[in-house]
């Protein structure tokens, strides 16, 4: 086991990389972030970073994300606000924009990451290009890129060809309800080819566009279905994997079908005989469809024109097809010039899945031009393809199929040893029990706006609360709640949950514990230690029992970090932070007048209050790090977990000094290391 402390107990303990990546699902660079952003992917993603620095040590962990710049969301971003708002800027400049805004909402909420970048912006933007060439040349040169001609949506009426964006029409994946599918995925993250849009609408100019032909790199996913399946056979039994994961992608990794209504049967049955070779599976009791099973996606699109001409309608079923690498929309990563392709861009969805890598290269060279002090190597291999390392995706779960179907063929494809990321796929965050999206019918607060009402620690530790690794959870602020009113008893008027002050606010639930119970705990430690230790730590030790306590809450914090459940790991720092809360409050009073022990008192408040902070850390780094420096150390020595078992005075004589010359920083009066919002007070 790596980097385990030399006074920890032996019992089993998760192991951790020598190094680790950790990424953020990357936003469009077409608006700022919502409150799902930061509370389903960043605040996860910063809670384990965070983690990873304390347990394995800062130079050890690179943590990046960055701005999706380019493609057709943007794109269309762009074209709207110059024509409905006369917007005068260049696309970079509103990208940039925009970048600039989600770097400042991510930084107020203390998400820490080592390089937020641009993938079309510096100083990323060049490191990304470079890498994207190498990777679309060795695909080719590795015999996995194929040229397609494809049809693609033309506005006649403009004269233009149109993105994946400025299409809109229902998805044809049986099953799937959305109305909002794009020209070859939905909001849901289903894949598709463009002809099996229904109802395509151009939102140019609201008429129906006209398919014509065009030719396209595609990576040949379907090649590594076998590659595929053995690595969920291996994720199913890797305690780190979220079985919703392995749900998904086999649900991709199944043989081509198209459905059929029965009251097309009879359509079909005089055109079976000029299918390619098929399996017949009659409807199924309470069905109103059978399906037709074919060996390989071309056999299932030849299948699709000779029902087409038929007339006979159907819809498909998900399966793996050739992922689409380039287009040609104007605003992209230039494609290289392949045998006799020219002018192509690189689709954003698959530049995207590698940007993580082009990022920590960036890092890594802005970190050598300032003296190379900063991580623990310069070079992006011992990251990102080393034996000791792993890379730790965070990402929504409607993003599965990307980064855990498509990714990982191609991380098989290039062949350079890339390390197999270890998936953290959230569920979704929902807002007042609905699916909120920027670009959907119920808009959720942005996360700058939210902070009109709370602290960004405040809402971090109510969000990793949620357990959004295990379900769906609503997001249910008080001051946005207009769903639910109630007549008054006093004045008998009708009055909304917002506006009564009686009414406790969802969201503050986990905030009573800091700003009460956490917070008692440090204060009373350090105006005890003041009152009747001289400014010093206590020179007497901790019970048995409270080291006990302290060393057993540290390693079941460790397990529920290492599975990635937030949730777990703050039930234990809550529970055991009351306990010791409540010790501390019989022993105090009970020693009341005795100034031995209530030093004795202070000794086992204090080991207690020393793990509370290592645990919380990650969850609420500003008011632990307030903590931190009242005790009197360096942020580097307290949240190391080298340190993890050992007692503020037992970390003094680590450090080589006598705990009964430790001074104590003075605290002020009713000092708060964890203030509420000015609203609420």
């Amino acid at each position: 086991m790596a980097h385990n402390s030399q006074n920890a107990p032996t019992v089993e303990r998760p192991s951790f990389p020598a190094r680790a990546v950790i990424t953020g699902g990357m936003p469009y660079g077409n608006k700022n972030l919502h409150f799902g952003h930061i509370g389903g992917v960043f605040v996860p993603a910063d809670f384990f970073a965070r983690f990873l620095r304390d347990r394995i040590g800062s130079k050890n962990v690179i943590f990046v994300s960055g701005t999706d710049c380019y493609g057709s969301p943007i794109m269309e971003g762009y074209r709207k606000k110059v024509e409905q708002e006369g917007y005068q800027g260049t696309i970079t400049d509103y990208v940039q924009a925009n970048h600039d805004a989600q770097k400042e909402a991510l930084d107020a909420y203390g998400i820490s990451l080592d390089l937020f970048a641009g993938s079309g912006l510096e100083p990323a933007r060049d490191f990304h290009a470079r890498f994207t060439t190498e990777v679309l040349r060795r695909l080719h040169g590795r015999g996995l890129l194929h040229k397609m001609g494809t049809r693609q949506f033309y506005d006649v009426k403009v004269g233009q060809f149109l993105n994946g964006r400025q299409v809109i029409g229902r998805c044809p994946v049986r099953g799937c309800k959305s109305e909002k599918a794009y020209a070859d995925e939905c909001d849901m993250g289903h894949q598709f080819d463009p002809e099996e849009l229904i109802n395509p609408v151009s939102a140019l100019t609201g008429t129906t566009p006209e398919l014509r032909p065009v030719d396209n790199w595609y990576f040949d996913l379907p090649a590594f279905e076998s590659q595929l399946k053995e690595l969920m056979d291996e994720w199913d039994v890797d305690p780190q994997v979220r079985p919703i994961v392995t749900k998904t992608v086999r649900e991709s990794l199944v043989p081509p079908v198209v459905y059929i209504q029965g009251k097309f049967r009879e359509g079909f049955n005089a055109v079976e005989d000029r299918l390619p070779a098929h399996k017949l599976h009659e409807a199924e009791r309470g069905q109103q469809s059978f399906s037709v099973e074919f060996a390989n996606w071309r056999d299932r699109d030849g299948a699709r024109n000779v029902l087409e001409t038929a007339g006979v309608r159907f819809r498909t079923g998900k399966t793996l097809l050739p992922f689409r690498i380039t287009g040609n929309i104007g605003w992209g990563v230039p494609a290289p010039e392949l045998e006799d392709t020219t002018g192509l861009t690189v689709w954003c969805w698959p530049e995207s899945l590698w940007a993580p890598i082009s990022f920590t290269q960036t890092a890594l060279a802005l970190d050598e031009e300032n003296g190379g002090t900063r991580f623990s190597s310069d070079d992006w291999h011992d990251w990102w393809c080393a034996d000791n390392a792993k890379v730790y995706q965070f990402i929504g779960q409607d993003n599965i199929y990307f980064y855990c179907v498509a990714q990982p063929a191609m991380w098989k494809a290039l062949d350079w040893g890339l390390t197999q990321d270890i998936p953290v796929a959230n569920y979704h965050i929902l807002f007042m029990n609905k699916k909120a999206s920027s670009s959907g019918k119920i808009r959720p607060p942005m996360a700058a706006e939210l902070l009109d009402h709370y602290t960004a620690e405040q809402l971090r530790c109510h969000w990793l609360s949620l357990g959004l690794d295990q379900k769906a959870v609503s997001f249910s602020p008080k001051p946005y709640d207009t769903s639910v009113s109630h007549k008054d008893k006093a004045t008998g008027e009708e009055v909304l949950v917002k506006d009564d002050p009686r009414v406790v606010d969802p969201a503050l639930k986990e905030s009573a514990f800091l700003t009460n119970i956490f917070n008692r705990l440090a204060r009373s430690c350090i105006y005890g230690a003041q009152n009747v230790c001289g400014g010093h730590l206590p020179t007497v030790e901790a019970d048995a029992d409270v080291l006990d306590a302290c060393r057993e809450a540290a390693l079941a914090y460790e397990r529920h970090t290492h599975a990635f459940d937030a949730h777990g790991a703050l039930a234990v720092a809550e529970g055991f932070c009351r306990d010791a809360n409540r010790r501390w409050g019989d022993e105090s009073k009970a020693a009341k007048g005795d100034d031995a022990a209530y030093e004795h008192a202070l000794a086992n408040a204090f080991a207690a209050l020393r793990t509370v902070t290592l645990l919380m850390h990650p969850a609420v780094p500003a008011g632990c790090e307030k903590i931190c420096e009242h005790l009197g150390f360096s942020a580097d020595a307290f949240f190391s977990w080298d340190h993890a078992f050992e007692t503020p005075a037992q970390l003094a004589q680590a450090l080589g000094e006598n705990p009964a010359e430790h001074a104590l920083p003075e605290l002020p009066p009713r000092f708060d290391f964890f203030e509420r919002h000015p609203s609420q007070k």
